[in-house]
């Protein structure tokens, strides 16, 4: 299979910056940037302001390597799955999925990391060659 790289994102973010946004309107705040499902995940796990911040990071950079950043897709739009010793998954909604199918998107590498005072986010996005590979239409998972 032939396959390319149309799009790479990258993302910094401080974790205090993150913190402090998210302790003065905790609940505007997860519930715009996160996915139901992450804001369970978040508080099962007891989540931290870095574990936050990364993930806020890998939203952004998924966007960034998109080409649209933010405005054209939200970042609720953008889920990160990231189970506990596995490597993070994205999971795409609303005008991101329309923006990645249009794009012919088949994988989406993911990479996050935190170490104070900083949280970083990297990914990747890969596309079939036009006619060689088939994206599946009802796909949104990366």
């Amino acid at each position: 299979m032939f396959f390319i790289t149309p799009g790479i994102g990258i993302d910094l973010v401080s974790i205090t910056r993150i913190e402090r946004i998210y302790r003065r309107y905790p609940h505007r705040f997860l519930n715009k940037i996160f996915s139901d499902p992450e804001k369970e995940d978040f508080k099962q796990r007891n989540g931290t302001p870095a574990s936050l911040a990364a993930r806020f990071a890998a939203k952004e950079a998924v966007l960034k390597a998109l080409g649209c950043g933010i405005g054209p897709a939200a970042l609720h739009e953008v889920e990160i799955i990231a189970p506990r010793g596995h490597q993070p998954r994205v999971r795409l909604h609303g005008a991101a999925l329309e923006i990645a199918r249009r794009q012919k998107i088949t994988a989406v590498a993911l990479s996050m990391t935190h170490e104070p005072p900083f949280a970083c986010a990297a990914a990747i996005i890969s596309a079939a060659l036009p006619g060689i590979v088939k994206q599946t239409s009802g796909k949104n998972n990366f």
